[in-house]
């Protein structure tokens, strides 16, 4: 699987000064280095290099400092990576091209350069905030067919357990959700009932995602 790949580019990436989390924005992999400027890197994992890998990369380009694709590295040295064309169209695009051996161990057959211009502020900046306020990293890049643990997810996790109790107001929650107040009043997963006006408790659906049980990742 994908996921396989998240853990040895993420130990790469972290070696090169990122904080890294998995499954952003739609991307596998967002890397922050804050400073000013703060620094994006995003990187896209498939088991195999192919063309599609190299496209998502491309999309990546216009919102990231550094566009990464990684691909498992074939044991008869076959793939892609031993194609001198696909190392140089990676070249080209400035995208960087990563080689992850069965053991984890990490090969840097292209390098990565930004000859393309940023065109999408607003996801960039989509982008770093979802970083910014998710807790840890609880989703694996290149996860797919499973909830993804957003940020948005996280607080609404923390409002639900906070209610177990009985009932509150938003700003009871605050110190575990500063968004406490839409994320009840839109209810999104159809965790909580509104009691009276201002007054929020939990519902069923709620109680039932509680008693599946939590990570320690999970909430603020």
């Amino acid at each position: 699987m994908e996921t396989s790949l998240y853990l040895p580019v993420k130990t790469f990436l972290e070696a090169a000064g990122y904080t890294v989390k998995g499954e952003i924005g739609g991307c596998d992999m967002v890397g922050v280095r804050e400073g000013d400027p703060t620094v994006v890197v995003i990187c896209e994992l498939k088991l195999s290099f192919n063309l599609e890998l190299i496209l998502q990369a491309v999309d990546r380009a216009t919102v990231s400092d550094e566009v990464w694709i990684a691909a498992r590295i074939s044991s008869k040295g076959r793939g892609r990576e031993a194609d001198k064309r696909y190392r140089d169209l990676c070249r080209r695009l400035g995208i960087g091209m990563l080689g992850v051996t069965g053991a984890g161990d990490i090969s840097v057959f292209v390098s990565s350069v930004s000859p393309m211009p940023r065109a999408n502020p607003k996801r960039r900046t989509r982008l770093v905030n979802e970083h910014r306020k998710r807790r840890g990293d609880p989703a694996l890049g290149g996860s797919t067919k499973i909830p993804i643990m957003t940020a948005y997810r996280q607080q609404a996790l923390a409002c639900a357990s906070a209610l177990v109790n009985g009932p509150l107001r938003p700003r009871d929650l605050k110190a575990v959700a500063p968004t406490a107040g839409k994320i009840l009043l839109n209810n999104y997963y159809g965790w909580f009932v509104k009691i009276e006006k201002g007054v929020y408790g939990l519902s069923d659906a709620g109680r039932l995602v509680l008693s599946n049980g939590l990570n320690a990742q999970d909430l603020p």
